[in-house]
This record gives structure tokens, C-alpha cells and sequence, in this order.
């Protein structure tokens, strides 16, 4: 009896892995329509192909469990997406503060995968244990990427113009 919860919050991880990489997937779409910078552009276009990869293991893993994905999890995250996509539009300081975005997401994906690893170890599942830890090391990846820009996005911010007259 145990096990079977054990499975079923696993699951219940997983989904939630699987909806937050959504809702970044879509939060990427957004980084890159309002991103004027060709680097930086492509950096995110580079880790949105990374998140696909990432959303493509976590819906395997949950077809191998006989579950799916969750669509009201989905739902939620891609609507707060949305809603940040339009700010990112229209305000001047986009650049510094869509980094600023992307590190908290990274860090925030981080503890998930962190905390979705040790519970598949401890359902004995070490095939969602892997795609966690791969997932998260590529997370750790971006984050240090992020961490690089500090100074492009602050000075991009300050070139836009109207920046400094708000």
C-alpha cells in the first residue's frame, strides 16, 4: 500500500516537472520575440530546444508509468506565461529583468529535478531518477550561462531608449 502512494506521488512529480517545463517553453517564446540581442537571442533559442528535450523524457517517463500528462497543471503555468509575455512587451527594462526571470526559473527548475531524483530513488525508479538528474544538470548549465550575461543585460537595458527617462 506504501508503494502504490509512493507511484502516485512520483507521478505526481513528474506531471508537475512536465508542466513547469511547459510553462517555461512558453516563457522562452516570449524571451525571444521581445529579445533584440542576436547572442542572447540565440541563447534562448538554444534552451528552448533544450526544455522540448526535457518536456519529450518527462513525457516518455510518464507513458512508462501508464500516466499523462496533466492538463490543469498545464493550463495554470501556461497562463502565467502568457500574462508575463505581455509585460515583457512593454516594459524598457526587458532585458535585465527577462534575465533576472530566467535565473529564478533556473533555480527553481533545479529543486524540482532535485527533489524529483530523490524521490524515484526512493520508489526504486532509477530511470526517472536519471532523466531528473540529466534535466537538472542541463538546468545548472543555463543557470551559469545566465550568470555570464550579468553585464549584457544590464547594458542592453540601459541602451533602450526611454529606459532611463521612466
Amino acid at each position: 500500500m506504501a508503494d502504490d502512494r509512493l507511484q502516485q506521488k512520483l507521478v505526481g512529480y513528474v506531471e508537475d516537472a512536465h508542466a513547469m517545463e511547459r510553462n517555461v517553453s512558453t516563457m522562452l517564446d516570449s524571451m525571444i520575440s521581445t529579445t533584440e540581442d542576436p547572442e542572447i537571442e540565440k541563447m534562448l533559442e538554444d534552451h528552448k530546444r533544450q526544455t522540448q528535450e526535457h518536456e519529450r523524457r518527462l513525457r516518455e517517463r510518464l507513458d512508462a508509468m501508464g500516466a499523462s500528462t496533466s492538463t490543469i497543471k498545464e493550463v495554470g503555468g501556461v497562463g502565467a506565461a502568457l500574462f508575463k509575455g505581455v509585460g515583457d512587451m512593454a516594459r524598457a527594462d526587458k532585458h535585465a529583468k527577462n534575465g533576472r526571470d530566467g535565473y529564478v526559473t533556473e533555480h527553481m527548475e533545479i529543486a524540482a529535478y532535485e527533489l524529483l531524483e530523490r524521490l524515484a530513488k526512493r520508489a526504486g525508479d532509477t530511470e526517472t531518477a536519471e532523466v531528473a538528474r540529466r534535466n537538472r544538470a542541463e538546468e545548472r548549465e543555463m543557470a551559469k550561462k545566465i550568470e555570464s550575461n550579468w553585464d549584457r543585460f544590464l547594458e542592453l537595458t540601459l541602451a533602450t531608449p526611454g529606459f532611463l527617462a521612466e
